[in-house]
């Protein structure tokens, strides 16, 4: 694919959101931007959110780590299914019945201010870092599709394309978002289905021959039931119902396109369908992985060193110019789709969480918030600038990982929260909450030594929200 070709293709994806932008964001106020006037469609979100619960990350690191863990990964996404379940009935009709614009308000109505800011806190931290890393993925396809070619350093893709997702969203925001995730998707379920169609032409497969590759590979086990192991079933089981919970449930990104639904009603249909649509999406990206590596070995092409690199040095220079043209659709998709709803989700709730600025003058709050979406959008720059530095392992481990860490007190905070009607001293919160994940990293690089060769995966999470839970029991107040 030439350079120019790449060039064509993002022009022609940005103009298409920037036309939708235009139209959603007619006569758009701060109520549009923050929870768009609660009149979206139901089943408009439910299918924007799978692409942008897809984003980057399951686009290009879950086929390549299928070569790493097989089909491991989805154990982790069948617990998944549970832990929507649990926001379907029990989260979303508490969010609705408090009529809540930012869901950290919650934290502040049961435990506090301190409270309240703490757990805002920690989503405008885990929020900035996962959404970096998502956005990261994508600018270096981007990177190695065409600013190579001219070449233009990775901190200037990074600057055009997160520039370029401010741009169509700094008026409309959630309103705007609610749209263009449902193209997004679109191109991301076709560029896997695209990708899916070449290879099995390109290897003289039929339908049953595929199925019988698949199931016939090593890489497609499912389940492990080593202890020990950080990939064990019951492990990643239960770290997927907690993580989504966590990373779903009480995210301000996530919940903040359901409560533009209108009733709550709708928006448990919006999570049971998406929940459905999300789990065979990623059948599909696993069943890729798989034939990504019988491709490549069939081909006698060499296996990148980074999982990562697979998916994109395949269809980008071995599947043909439509792979090439899909899959750069998607992988612009994917990065749009993450990192918009991420900027809008983390102005709402700097704005509304930290500044208040529902109290003050409407011409002050437009200008306020246009200032704080500014600031995040430099911030995430930053971050995914700092993250290119460092990062030498596969971006899907990364991003869970991470967010074990930096989602318990947040899972902590609510658990204990909606399980008890303890009342806690306040003031001292933020340290419980500084203190938990602190505590779990301490036990996650020890934990071989310590017990016994046992390796924490993505239960850490867990653990971290255990600590948060045990910490807020011991600030109990006295009657």
């Amino acid at each position: 694919m030439t350079p120019l070709l790449v060039f064509g293709i993002i022009l022609g994806y940005f103009l298409l959101l920037m036309a939708i932008s235009h139209f959603t964001s007619q006569k758009a106020d701060n109520s549009t931007f923050f929870t768009a006037n609660r009149q979206s469609p139901w089943f408009l979100v439910a299918f924007g959110m799978v692409g942008a619960s897809l984003s980057g990350v399951t686009f290009i690191s879950v086929p390549g780590e299928v070569g790493n863990s097989g089909w491991t990964y989805l154990q982790f996404v069948m617990g998944n299914m549970v832990g929507y379940a649990v926001i379907a009935f029990v989260l979303i009709p508490l969010f609705y019945r408090l009529r809540l614009v930012s869901i950290y308000q919650y934290l502040q109505d049961r435990f506090g201010q301190n409270s309240y800011l703490t757990g805002s806190g920690f989503f405008l931290i885990s929020q900035t870092i996962g959404a970096s890393f998502r956005l990261f993925l994508a600018a270096l396809v981007l990177q190695i599709a065409f600013f190579d070619a001219f070449g233009i350093p990775f901190y200037v893709t990074v600057f055009v394309t997160i520039t370029l997702i401010w741009l169509y969203t700094f008026r409309g925001g959630i309103k705007t978002i609610v749209w263009t995730d449902t193209l997004q998707t679109t191109f991301l379920l076709l560029a896997v289905l695209i990708s899916i169609y070449m290879i099995v032409d390109q290897m003289n497969l039929g339908a049953g021959e595929v199925v019988k590759v698949i199931s016939n590979s090593e890489m497609s086990t499912i389940f492990d039931w080593n202890w020990k192991s950080d990939r064990n079933f019951f492990k990643t089981f239960l770290a997927g119902i907690f993580i989504t919970i966590a990373m779903n449930g009480l995210d301000q990104n996530v919940m903040q396109k359901n409560l533009t639904i209108e009733k709550t009603s709708d928006a448990q249909k919006n999570i049971f369908w998406f929940s459905l649509t999300f789990f065979f999406s990623t059948v599909l990206f696993l069943a890729l992985g798989v034939l990504l590596y019988k491709f490549a070995l069939d081909q006698g092409l060499e296996i990148p060193q980074s999982t990562d690199d697979l998916y994109p040095m395949l269809a980008l220079n071995h599947f043909g110019v439509l792979a090439g043209i899909v899959f750069l659709l998607g992988i612009v998709a994917a990065a749009f789709s993450s990192a918009d709803s991420a900027l809008t989700a983390l102005t709402t709730s700097f704005c509304v969480d930290i500044l208040n600025i529902p109290k003050r003058k409407q011409e002050s709050q437009k200008k306020t918030r246009l200032l704080v979406h500014i600031g995040f959008t430099l911030l995430m720059f930053c971050v995914i600038v700092a993250f290119n530095e460092v990062n030498d392992s596969s971006v899907v481990n990364s991003v869970f990982k991470v967010a074990g860490f930096t989602y318990g007190p947040l899972l902590g905070l609510f658990t204990f929260g909606l399980l008890t009607k303890v009342k806690v001293k306040d003031k001292f919160v933020p340290l419980v909450c500084i203190a938990a994940p602190l505590l779990s990293v301490l036990l996650d690089v020890n934990s071989t030594a310590w017990f016994n060769g046992y390796k924490f995966g993505f239960e850490i999470l867990l653990v971290n929200a255990a600590i948060t839970c045990f910490g807020l029991f011991l600030l109990k107040k006295r009657t």
